[in-house]
């Protein structure tokens, strides 16, 4: 008789203010009670109502959200310390644990879920890594089983002192799932053997349906694009970043000149509270000013909207050019031709997978107005052939999204 944990702590989510998180959580959330009915789902969130309104039928869905784990005190002055003396982390991942309240939910639960997508990388700070690590250790201390879930991972070769850290961490979790096989051969490469490839959940994902009418023209086709201040961050000055953003600007007037379609601007990431800070929503707001009148030919999707929402916004596209990876995968899932604007090893893995080369790739640093036409032409000379490859091969990627699950089975969870 097969068992599977009844309780799953979700680490590696703090905020549905980033709808990639979100969609993960959803799409998880989906799977896990597609084939355990019974199953019940704490999600960590640092603004519980928030996440609530964003996604009103959580609780009917198994989902309990309980307060996100604090930042110990010891990894701020770890941080504080690494800032002064970068090589201090050759020394060993700080002594991290978990607060009170975080430790009695991980205690609860009968296994934990490592989701974030591309969490456990050098992509963002060693703050981030360890913190999230620390949680995990902790649920490891407590017994729990642990899960790393269809992740980008690394690569860490860049500080081989954290890539032995890393090695260490991973080699202790109950499975690893990975969502591309750039991971999977790296992982393997590193002497791990408890590894998966599926592919990312929100592949699955459900669109949410919802009225445009009052921002979008029915018999328009548009072009859907996403760029965010993450991107725009890689640019090392103020100065480059604010060229960075005249290039963007002649992208739009060039599309408006030279085809017949209008733009649609697609946030996927802005916090909850309105904030500006890391906001896609306000970054495209200012980039739609920049452009000046265009007699109502760029329209900016509204503040508020719901990762299903978008999903189904990105559907209506005809093509889409993006620098979010969820919001990629939102339009690919759906067969409509994409562009991404790839600033890590997720877009470049998850592309060459799925198309098997990056032809539909364009590096952050590359970005300029004659990129960007050349890979919207691309797509426009490549559509029929893209929608041919997608409609042969997104049941097979969705079928590995749905073996996700399977881990609960097969690796040992207790009940």
């Amino acid at each position: 008789m097969t068992s599977h944990p009844k309780v799953i702590y979700f680490a590696g989510q703090w905020s549905f203010g980033n709808r990639g998180c979100e969609a993960l959580i959803r799409s998880n959330t989906k799977l896990l009670r597609e084939r355990f009915a019974d199953i019940q789902l704490i999600c960590p969130s640092t603004d519980i109502e928030l996440d609530r309104k964003q996604w009103p039928n959580a609780v009917s869905q198994g989902i309990t959200f309980v307060p996100a784990p604090k930042v110990p005190l010891r990894l701020k002055l770890w941080n504080r310390a690494y800032t002064r003396m970068p090589n201090v982390h050759r020394l060993g991942m700080p002594p991290v644990g978990v607060d009170p309240e975080t430790s009695r939910q991980l205690a609860g639960a009968d296994a934990l879920i490592m989701t974030g997508g591309d969490i456990i990388s050098l992509d963002y700070d060693l703050l981030s890594l360890y913190y999230w690590v620390g949680v995990v250790e902790a649920a490891r201390k407590l017994g729990k089983p642990t899960h790393l879930v269809a992740a980008s991972v690394g690569p860490f070769t860049k500080r081989p002192a954290v890539e032995r850290q890393m090695t260490r961490h991973l080699a202790g979790y109950t499975s690893i799932t990975v969502r591309e096989t750039a991971s999977f051969g790296y992982l393997k490469g590193l002497g791990l053997t408890n590894v998966q490839l599926v592919a990312d959940p929100a592949f699955v994902m459900d669109s949410e349906p919802w009225d445009t009418s009052a921002v979008l023209v029915p018999e328009r086709s548009y072009l859907g694009i996403n760029f965010s201040p993450l991107v725009r961050g890689y640019r090392p000055t103020e100065d480059l970043r604010r060229a960075f953003d005249r290039e963007i600007v002649e992208f739009f007037h060039w599309v408006l000149a030279e085809t017949a379609m209008d733009i649609m601007l697609v946030p996927h990431v802005w916090p909850l509270a309105g904030v500006d800070n890391n906001s896609d929503w306000h970054y495209l707001q200012g980039l739609m000013n920049m452009a000046g009148d265009t007699s109502g030919r760029i329209r900016l999707l509204p503040d508020g909207l719901n990762t299903a929402q978008l999903k189904y916004a990105l559907g209506l596209c005809r093509y889409f050019i993006g620098a979010r990876t969820h919001g990629t995968i939102g339009a690919i899932s759906q067969s409509v031709p994409t562009l991404s604007i790839a600033y890590s090893i997720k877009a470049i893995g998850i592309n060459n997978d799925l198309f098997g080369s990056t032809d539909y790739v364009l590096p952050t640093p590359d970005v300029t107005r004659q990129s960007l036409s050349a890979g919207l032409q691309r797509l426009i000379v490549d559509e029929s052939a893209i929608k041919t490859l997608l409609a042969a091969k997104l049941p097979e990627w969705k079928s590995r999204a749905r073996k996700i699950p399977d881990v609960f089975v097969t690796s040992g969870s207790a009940c």
